[in-house]
Formats: C-alpha cells, sequence, structure tokens
C-alpha cells in the first residue's frame, strides 16, 4: 500500500514563502541541499501537486536547464486539479479531479510506490484534512520572517500527533525532519 508524504521547505518559524527573502531557497541553496534533493529524486515515487504547483512547475522546468529536471520529467505526476485540461505540457502528467478524500484512498491501494507532494500548499490542507497524510518531512532553513512572513504552513492544519521518525542534518545551515502522522 502506497504511503502519502508531504514534503514542505519551512522557515524555522513555519513559513513557507515570500518574506524579506525572497530568493529561491531563501537564498540558502548549496551542495548540500542540492545533494539532498538529488537523492530524493532518485528515488521512485509519484509526484503529487494542484494545478498552481504545476502551472508553476510546469514553466521552470520547460525553461530552465537544471540537471534534476530530466528525472522530474521521467517520474510518474498526479495533478489534483477542476481546471487543467489535458494534453498537458510536462511529461508523465495525469489529472485527477476527483476530490482528495475519494481519489486519494483508492490512489493508495495501486501499488507501494509513495506519493510525495511538490508545493501545492492548499492541497496539503486538503490531505491533512482528510486524514491521509501518513508522513511529514519538513526541510528547516535558519531563518525568521516574523511579523513580515508570508505563507504559514501550519496554522491551518488540524491538530496532528507526530512521531519523530528520524532527522538529517543537510549541510552546516538545514536540517530535514521526517515524522510519521499518528
Amino acid at each position: 500500500m502506497r504511503e502519502l508524504i508531504v514534503d514542505m521547505f519551512s522557515t524555522l518559524d513555519g513559513f513557507g514563502d515570500g518574506g524579506p527573502q525572497s530568493a529561491a531557497y531563501w537564498g540558502y541553496d548549496g551542495p548540500g541541499l542540492q545533494e539532498w534533493v538529488a537523492r530524493k529524486l532518485a528515488e521512485d515515487h509519484v509526484v503529487v501537486m494542484g494545478a498552481t504547483s504545476y502551472r508553476m512547475m510546469a514553466e521552470v522546468v520547460q525553461e530552465g536547464d537544471d540537471p534534476s529536471f530530466a528525472r522530474m520529467a521521467e517520474l510518474p505526476k498526479l495533478v489534483f486539479s477542476k481546471t487543467l485540461t489535458q494534453p498537458l505540457s510536462w511529461a508523465n502528467t495525469t489529472i485527477v479531479d476527483e476530490p482528495v478524500e475519494k481519489a486519494v484512498p483508492a490512489l493508495k491501494q495501486l501499488d507501494d510506490l509513495p506519493m510525495i507532494t511538490l508545493g501545492s500548499p492548499s492541497l496539503v490542507h486538503s490531505l491533512f484534512d482528510a486524514g491521509l497524510v501518513d508522513r511529514l518531512r519538513v526541510m528547516v532553513f535558519p531563518t525568521m520572517h516574523g511579523r513580515e512572513g508570508e505563507g504559514p504552513l501550519f496554522t491551518k492544519l488540524p491538530y496532528k500527533q507526530l512521531t519523530l521518525l528520524g532527522t538529517e542534518v543537510i549541510d552546516d545551515r538545514l536540517v530535514s525532519l521526517e515524522y510519521k502522522v499518528n
């Protein structure tokens, strides 16, 4: 049975985007993070995202030359959307137009290939609200947005107890935390 894993990149105070440092990865990109991303992309999985993240990523991948983009194109992708229509520009992408609470339980029964989210904060909220998330991975970046923060990640999620499965120090700045959602 498939697991649904939510990946979140977060400031120390729980923001997912914007704020006073709007550079990619809040300016903390580097070899350690790129190695982590490459390792995670090398693992077979199904990418799960919403329409907004799909549109953004499909454009970035089409216009960019990052070495990870070829692997991202190879991976199967599920996009939850009622607005997108086939054909889609990003290879190996399937549109799911059913509500997550109906589609995800059926998708979990298909095989044991994990489903891992890519961005998509609204979809992530829906997945948590429906009780469908099995694991949560949070990459913590050493910055706090405080009152200038945008995109709070956790404040609209339902109450959940978590069990720490592991930690990984990525480099001298970044830490990845992995939890089982109870």
